[in-house]
């Protein structure tokens, strides 16, 4: 089987990583893989090398020769079928060039918001099939009108092997980022834009500096709310406590590091942050928004306020802060809920299971592995 992915992120979030994921699994299961996406676009340094890549120029939803490059690039490597994991213009140019050819196409989707209803019915029933990453998101896309048959939940995975607990950084934690040694540390990854919920931390902290003073709070990520969140720390007088730290590549051996990550969002489709978080056996607290209640299971793997009730999330956290017992259960029970439920295997036998329903349906189910050595 070979499947064409079309990934149009430029860096290597959450959407592009699951697709880096994917495809390493897939190729360790004799599933072909081409990966279309952005020149220069970083998840070409980090797909395997059996990958192929292929370049194409993707400039959003009015970029209408993305159709025609798209379109050849799927004619010249003539998949089973096309798997596009992004928005940007390229699933609905994605979606016209695969049609065009009679390729099976299907689409991830990967976040929580609405769309026009005459848009939605339009748009998904042209996909062979739709992979909601949560049910948060397929409930969304079933109350636009879409068929419970035309989507199937695939949840995103968290690579349980580099995200696991260790407690060696702990040290390189406190000097990198200059913390005293009885810190209780707070982090969040994010980008810095007002629906992951910064302003939320920061107003917490600040509820709660008088009770730990050790408190120290790392927002990490970049975004356009920086300066803002900036002017906001000074304004609340937590120059000492609260640092933007940007964005960094070693969030692995940050996070076990950290006693508790804060994750306030609003809109969340999952939370990959959230999963990596679990994986390292850190407990998490945040609002029970879109996909974040199936990542992060409430009293169980960390604790979960209602969507913008800041009384409730300032409570949780300070509950944790008080409970190193009760932050290490939950740490050790993120853990094991990743393992046995966000595992990158597991996640690559959801999308392969897609793939060879959609093809039988349609009568073009490739020769197995097996019946190819007979």
């Amino acid at each position: 089987m070979k499947v064409l992915h079309i990934e149009a992120g430029r860096h290597l979030y959450g959407g592009a990583q699951q697709v880096v994921y994917l495809t390493q699994a897939l190729q360790q299961k004799g599933i072909e893989n081409v990966l279309v996406c952005p020149p220069n676009s970083e998840i070409i340094a980090a797909v395997d090398k059996q990958v192929i890549v292929e370049p194409v120029k993707m400039a959003g939803d009015l970029d209408v020769m993305q159709w025609l490059r798209l379109r050849r690039a799927i004619a010249h490597h003539q998949p089973d079928c096309v798997h596009i994991h992004s928005r940007r213009g390229v699933d609905t140019w994605g979606l016209l060039a695969a049609k065009s050819l009679n390729v099976p196409v299907i689409l991830s989707r990967r976040v929580d918001n609405t769309e026009p209803r005459w848009w939605s019915k339009l748009k998904y029933p042209a996909y062979d099939k739709v992979i909601a990453i949560s049910k948060g998101i397929r409930q969304v896309l079933l109350s636009q009108g879409i068929a419970p048959e035309q989507v199937k939940l695939v949840h995103s995975a968290v690579d349980t092997l580099r995200f696991a607990p260790s407690s060696v950084e702990r040290q390189w934690l406190l000097d990198e980022f200059e913390l005293p040694q009885n810190a209780l540390v707070v982090a969040n990854f994010a980008q810095l834009i007002e629906r992951k919920g910064q302003d939320v931390i920061m107003r917490a902290a600040k509820h709660l500096i008088a009770e730990h003073p050790n408190l120290r709070v790392l927002l990490f990520g970049r975004g356009p709310k920086q300066q803002q969140y900036q002017a906001r720390i000074d304004e609340l007088g937590l120059q000492k406590i609260v640092q933007l730290v940007g964005f960094r590549q070693d969030v692995a051996r940050i996070l076990p590091a950290v006693d508790i990550v804060a994750h306030p969002a609003s809109m969340e489709g999952l939370g990959v942050a959230l999963l990596q978080s679990s994986a390292s056996g850190v407990p998490v607290v945040g609002f029970a928004a879109g996909g974040i209640p199936e990542a992060v299971a409430h009293n169980e793997t960390g604790l979960l306020a209602p969507v913008s009730d800041q009384a409730q999330f300032t409570q949780d956290l300070n509950r944790l802060l008080n409970d190193s017992i009760l932050r290490e259960q939950m740490g050790r029970k993120g853990r094991a809920k990743m393992c046995s439920e966000f595992a990158i295997e597991v996640m690559a036998e959801g999308n392969l299971s897609v793939y060879r329903s959609v093809l039988t349906k349609l009568g073009r189910a490739p020769l197995t592995s097996e019946s190819q050595k007979v």
